[in-house]
């Protein structure tokens, strides 16, 4: 076993391992492997950021009970997680000091309604104390110390388990809610939890008073959390039937006190990796230092790219690639961060970043085999080509920097354009821009670059419809378009939007376009130059970038004038307007007609439309397929997220019709068609048989699109080759291949009207992701199922499983996956929901006769029974009464119910032979009053409920009541 101190201080690989092997061997716990850091069936979380994220199906109750995951009791295990992004975000903190990480791996153990507290602790202090051989002295522990607004007392069991174990009262502490209570969400399991702390200075000395103070020399290591309770919806507190426990303690922060360092970075987690940046870069060693100590921010650097080239390497391994969007978004920023540090700060070559890789596989390649399994290559060719790519931007992104601020007036905020220019033009995260204008001494207006954001995403939420007349600067107005015309400017060439190839690799090579400026157009006006801060239309000899049309979303990116490489000008929406494609931009400098300027599409956005766009051909060809040649084409949208696709159809679209539909799809997917496009006039266009869309306006010569089949073929004279496969006029932009598509899962179809339906469509890793998520959702509503169908006697455990039923249903409704499965879990759910209703009704007409039967032996033959009676609801002592007064008619009756929270129920029928001298209403008013309550209903029936203080007295009024009007 790995002791502390010592000449040959434990490696964190022995750390590590004894951890899982003290668990395993001595305390039978089964080690299960890490999972991916990418979260399966959760859409909520980016990455797994805590060990127990795999295990919430467990602490949620929602784990299919034949499944292997609910055979688990005990069990071990070393977590692989990534807290960057979303809720849990360290990327920001990273580097400015010695312990943030995006990526740490979690040591932990459970107990999943096995053991609890005093064994959880128990084995905590044998480990700390007897394994790794930490002093006692230095260690302290906390306990929940209670929340009297919550109605919870002290965790004085926790306390006294501590003590028993012989920790001193004096290193035994209690800490309030926002310490040592634990909560998974705003809902669901959550418990009172210990920690313990370590104390690096030691020597004897008391150092209670800095525990939770936020003192780097006494720090947390580990965190037991004991799932006792549930929070429910009304914000209460309720006992869980099973107690679990779930324990936390980061490898990295343990390696520094078992190494006997004071920072995670000392580690020899971190020392090859900081080695091997400094053999690969030009600056001095790394010595550790902090803050103003820093000098350069070298020492920062060293610590930002150690601590992301990990993170890089373990997602990449688990299928997490930089991208545009959600988990691959944030990685992407990551990867430009650790970048751009290598690069400015470092002074190391391109290509650093990379070769850290086999450094990090060495590290943590024994714990992750994941990592070692031929992805060496791979990760390192991702991570080239993403430098390559961001080096270009930075480069760019520097000078525009340099030259904006040798341009400002001094002491004034950096202009705010610039920066978001910078940040969505050129893919720079805020904290870079932030970091790069810090070390100049100049900040950043947060609260008008927050509003540039807001109105972007209002703009992106709430946008135009395609083809909708937009604002006044990209919609040519008919005398500025005749004034075009008449003084002969030529409309703009846009075929170099077409000019794009797929390179050896399988990546698609946009080619470069070069244009001049013909006219700018503000205001709806002609202008020959525009100044600096105002937005325009600019209006090119030729463009590669693809304009509105054709239910395609327009592109975006930038242009910049030739030879000055320090000046961008977003392009921020596309429209064709007479012939002439208007580029909606804002003017940085002056901008004018005349001037040669170079276009830089944004490729990623441009190559989720063309993924759309050919799925939403296969799409069309499948729904012919499936629903018969009579099905056609009513409107599409196509946009880097998804497609929506309107269609004529004579009902719903079925379940089968649905999955029959994507799998023709899929079969096109795997076939990997070769997409053939030409144009050709229209007149020729027409003969082709079974053409799709022949009815639109096109231009001529009009292009054609064709799957597998080159166009030649397909005009041929009686060629029935566009019968068996999709052709259609198309003028938008597309994949050269259909492998390219990957995926598509249909999550969306409803009818617009009366014989027309819409669905929409996702492709690639979102259509994947949605199958993910119906799997994990099909697992839960499976569960639900087989607990409906064990015999179930107790009302509130009857009434929890109707309440998830219900919360399944909305999740089901809400959540983005397969059309298909989204219909057969809510046919299931619906009919769950009424076994469920229809259960409750029996149990509590069961409760009711029974509750009935020994009031009727109690009160035989009385013409008024008043009593107290135990009822879990109003419905239910409505019900007995109810009983009362079939079984014995000329009865009246009042029955109240006291409540655990203190509410009194009251329910009461008054026998028709009494009215109308005596009103059930009246009478319930006159009970409830006594409670402080409130009651109505009718002469013959009412309800109602009050506080049990005044509980005895309403019984009297209630006797008193009765006697006055019988």
């Amino acid at each position: 076993s790995p002791r502390r101190g010592g000449a040959a201080c434990p490696s964190a690989g022995q750390i590590r391992a004894a951890f899982l092997r003290f668990f395993e061997e001595r305390h039978g716990h089964r080690r299960l492997p890490s999972a991916p850091v990418r979260p399966r069936g959760d859409p909520r979380l980016l990455f797994v950021n805590a060990g127990m994220n795999q295990f919430k199906p467990i602490f949620l109750g929602t784990v299919h009970p034949r499944s292997e995951l609910a055979q688990h009791r005990r069990v071990v295990n070393s977590q692989k997680c990534v807290r960057a992004g979303g809720k849990h975000n360290d990327l920001e903190d990273v580097g400015r000091d010695t312990y943030h990480h995006t990526f740490f791996e979690m040591l932990g153990n459970w107990s999943f309604g096995d053991y609890f507290k005093e064994e959880a602790c128990s084995m905590a202090w044998e480990l700390l104390t007897e394994v790794y051989e930490i002093p006692r002295d230095r260690l302290y522990v906390t306990y929940f110390g209670g929340d009297p607004s919550l109605g919870l007392s002290a965790d004085e069991e926790c306390r006294d388990v501590w003590l028993h174990l012989g920790v001193p009262a004096s290193h035994v502490l209690p800490f309030p809610l926002k310490d040592n209570f634990w909560e998974m969400g705003d809902t669901g399991p959550c418990g009172p939890c210990t920690e313990i702390h370590y104390d690096h200075v030691g020597g004897g000395r008391n150092a209670a008073a800095l525990v939770n103070q936020g003192n780097p020399d006494v720090v947390e290591i580990w965190n037991l959390v004991f799932m006792q309770y549930s929070r429910e919806v009304e914000g209460n507190l309720l006992p869980l039937p099973q107690h679990h426990v779930d324990t936390g303690m980061g490898l990295e922060r343990l390696a520094t006190v078992l190494q006997n360092k004071r920072s995670n970075y000392d580690t020899d987690l971190f020392t090859p990796i900081l080695d091997a940046i400094h053999k690969g870069c030009r600056a001095p060693r790394y010595q550790g230092l902090v803050g103003d100590a820093d000098v350069g921010h070298v020492n920062m650097a060293y610590r930002v790219v150690a601590d992301h080239v990990r993170t890089l390497c373990v997602c990449i391994s688990d299928g997490v690639y930089p991208g545009f969007s959600g988990a691959e978004l944030v990685l992407r920023r990551i990867l430009r961060r650790a970048v751009r540090f290598c690069s400015e700060v470092l002074q190391a070559p391109p290509g650093l970043l990379a070769s850290l890789v086999p450094t990090v596989v060495e590290v943590l390649g024994d714990a992750y085999p994941e990592l070692t399994k031929n992805v060496n290559q791979q990760i390192s060719d991702i991570i080239n080509e993403n430098e390559a790519a961001f080096l270009s931007s930075l480069e760019r992104g520097r000078c525009i920097i340099e030259r904006t601020v040798q341009q400002m007036e001094p002491s004034t905020h950096f202009p705010v354009e610039v920066a978001w220019s910078l940040y969505g033009n050129l893919g720079f995260p805020l904290d870079l821009i932030d970091l790069m204008l810090e070390e100049k001494g100049i900040s950043l207006d947060s609260a008008a670059f927050n509003e540039l954001a807001l109105e972007d995403a209002k703009r992106k939420a709430g946008g135009l419809q395609a083809g909708q007349p937009g604002n006044t600067n990209t919609h040519l107005d008919v005398h500025s378009l005749a004034w075009l015309q008449s003084s002969s400017v030529p409309a703009t060439d846009d075929s170099p939007k077409y000019a794009y190839t797929l390179g050896q690799h399988g990546q698609y090579e946009f080619s470069p376009c070069q244009a001049t400026v013909l006219m700018l157009y503000r205001d709806q006006s002609l202008h020959k130059e525009v100044g600096a801060g105002q937005r325009c239309g600019v209006i090119l000899d030729r463009t590669n970038f693809y304009a509105e049309q054709g239910g395609q979303d327009s592109d975006q990116g930038y242009m910049m004038r030739l030879g000055q490489q320090d000046v961008l000008f977003p392009v921020e929406s596309v429209h064709l307007c007479g012939g002439y494609v208007v580029h909606e931009v804002t003017a940085v400098e002056t901008l004018r007609a005349g001037d040669q300027v170079q276009l830089f599409v944004d490729e990623a956005q441009r190559l989720a439309c063309m993924t759309n766009h050919t799925a939403t051909h296969l799409l069309n060809f499948a729904l012919r397929r499936v629903l018969g040649d009579s099905t056609e084409q009513r409107g599409s949208h196509v946009t880097a997220e998804q497609l929506r696709f309107d269609f004529n159809t004579k009902g719903h679209v079925t379940v089968e019709q649905l999955q029959q539909v994507e799998q023709v799809v899929q079969d096109l997917i795997q076939k990997n068609e070769v997409v053939h496009m030409a144009e050709v006039p229209l007149t020729l266009a027409r003969r082709v048989q079974g053409l799709r869309a022949v009815d639109e306006g096109y231009p001529d010569p009009v292009r054609i699109v064709s799957l597998g089949v080159p166009v030649e073929n397909v005009l041929t004279c009686d060629s029935e080759a566009a019968m068996q496969t999709s052709v259609e006029l198309c003028c938008g932009t597309h994949l050269l291949q259909t492998g390219s598509v990957e995926d598509l899962a249909i999550i969306s179809e409803r009818q617009l009207v009366r014989g027309i339906s819409r669905v929409i469509a996702v492709t690639g890793g979102r259509a994947k992701e949605a199958r993910e998520v119906g799997h994990c959702l099909a697992m839960e509503v499976d569960s639900v199922s087989l607990r409906m169908k064990q015999r179930i006697t107790s009302i509130p455990e009857m009434q929890n499983l109707s309440k998830e039923v219900g919360q399944l249903t909305k999740v089901v409704s809400s959540t983005a996956m397969p059309q298909w499965q989204r219909k057969e879990l809510q046919t299931i759910l619906k009919a769950l929901q009424r076994t469920a209703n229809t259960a409750i009704k029996k149990l509590e007409l069961q409760q009711a006769e029974k509750a009935a039967q020994i009031l009727l032996a109690k009160y035989c033959n009385q013409s008024v029974i008043i009593d107290t009676v135990p009822a879990d609801s109003l419905s239910i002592l409505m019900k007995v009464v109810n009983q009362l007064c079939d079984k014995s008619p000329g009865t009246s009756v009042l029955l109240l119910s006291p409540q655990a929270s203190g509410e009194v129920l009251c329910a009461c029928q008054v026998s028709k032979n009494c009215l109308p001298a005596f009103s059930a209403a009246d009478w319930a008013v006159a009970v409830c009053a006594q409670m402080e309550g409130k009651a109505g209903g009718s002469p013959i029936v009412a309800k109602g409920s009050g506080n049990a203080k005044g509980i005895q007295g309403a019984l009297t009024t209630a006797l008193e009541f009765a006697q006055s009007k019988l």
